[in-house]
């Protein structure tokens, strides 16, 4: 993992105090991580969200809480459109699942159990790619997210620029901005602006929902899917 030029902003949001406190005394003995927030429940988060000008880069959220669950957060942020990456944890994970997590808007899916260490760089590849998927997880959603009709793929293919359409298929194989910027020879701030039309014109909240809705309306092929998790 190559440490990032300044420390990507984490809020944990979990309901066990103990696993919330171990987990920032952690990552305070990693520099690439802050731990700006802990929060006991959704609704704490969301309120505390709603009064500060300190956002996280990333979110590491326990998906079962007794005031206010990790859906409960998804939801908001999908509503208010919240440029967050966020980790759903859950000791209920299932396989099964990722797609329709995926949809609701989360950048990765984890069991509880999963290693302190490992997910430093689950939380580094997510907050650098935009997501992270474990080979597993991509054989399931290249079997979840099915493809609509040609004629919406006519539609909306008609709607995006060339341009758009190339960024779009090199976000299917999880590049960083400044790798997509070098391999079409933009700048990352026109990268960007590109990134910022999809999602407008397509109305999703973040990579992963411009890939799956770009599955659905076959404008990438699902097989592209296996460069994930590379």
């Amino acid at each position: 993992m190559n440490t990032p030029i300044s420390p990507i902003k984490l809020a944990i949001v979990d309901d066990d105090k103990i696993i919330s406190s171990l987990l920032k005394d952690y990552f305070t003995s990693n520099s690439a991580i802050d731990t700006i927030l802990i929060a006991n429940s959704g609704h704490q988060f969301l309120e505390h969200m709603a009064t500060t000008s300190d956002m996280p880069d990333v979110i590491l959220l326990d998906l079962q809480m007794k005031n206010g669950t990790g859906l409960d957060v998804l939801d908001a942020i999908s509503k208010e459109q919240k440029p967050f990456k966020i980790i759903v944890i859950s000791t209920y994970y299932d396989v099964n699942y990722i797609g329709q997590m995926l949809k609701l808007g989360c950048d990765a899916f984890l069991p509880k159990e999963v290693d302190p260490s490992e997910l430093i760089d689950i939380i580094y590849t997510v907050s650098q790619k935009g997501s992270y998927f474990t080979e597993e997880q991509i054989h399931h959603i290249r079997k979840q997210i099915s493809p609509k009709s040609p004629k919406l793929h006519i539609q909306t293919k008609n709607a995006l620029s060339e341009r758009e359409l190339e960024v779009l298929g090199l976000l299917s194989q999880q590049l960083t901005t400044k790798e997509i910027a070098e391999r079409m020879f933009l700048s990352p701030k026109t990268v960007e602006m590109h990134k910022s039309n999809l999602l407008l014109k397509t109305g999703t909240r973040n990579s992963i929902g411009l890939i799956i809705y770009a599955i659905q309306h076959q404008l990438i092929n699902p097989d592209s899917l296996l460069l994930l998790g590379n």
